[in-house]
């Protein structure tokens, strides 16, 4: 089943679809983000992680418009210690490289301390490092 959320123009902003198969949750972002997107959408796709007790999350930013620099601050001191109390061990980025959204991504990786973070430019890459067999962090 995919959920998709949109913004206050009726745009779809993020698809989620939970990954039995895999037992990962995959969102695809697209457009330009809003701060108040940003917090929703998390929240959204952390509560599927969480219903479906999966701890790995393959996020796709490829279609995202310009920079999210805005909300790296929530994301990190805010959003990510609770994704991690939810459950959220592995988190796997898909970028296009050298665009506004990959620097907010490196950014956001390189600062992260609360689980687990790649970025990818190639889907194949982003799914094999979250499909490593991990040890799961209790």
């Amino acid at each position: 089943m995919t959920q998709e959320l949109t913004n206050s123009f009726g745009k779809v902003f993020l698809t989620i679809k939970v990954d039995t198969e895999n037992k990962w949750v995959h969102v695809t972002w697209m457009g330009y983000l809003t701060p108040e997107n940003i917090k929703t959408g998390a929240a959204a796709y952390v509560a599927a992680l969480k219903k479906a007790g999966f701890s790995r999350v393959l996020n796709d930013t490829r279609l995202v418009i310009g920079s999210w620099d805005h909300s790296i601050d929530w994301v990190i001191n805010e959003w990510a210690p609770q994704a991690a109390k939810d459950g959220l061990r592995y988190f796997s980025m898909l970028t296009t490289p050298e665009s506004f959204a990959d620097a907010s991504a490196l950014a956001f990786c390189n600062s992260l301390t609360a689980f687990q973070c790649g970025v990818f430019a190639e889907v194949e890459d982003a799914k094999k490092w979250l499909a490593k067999p991990y040890v799961e962090i209790s």
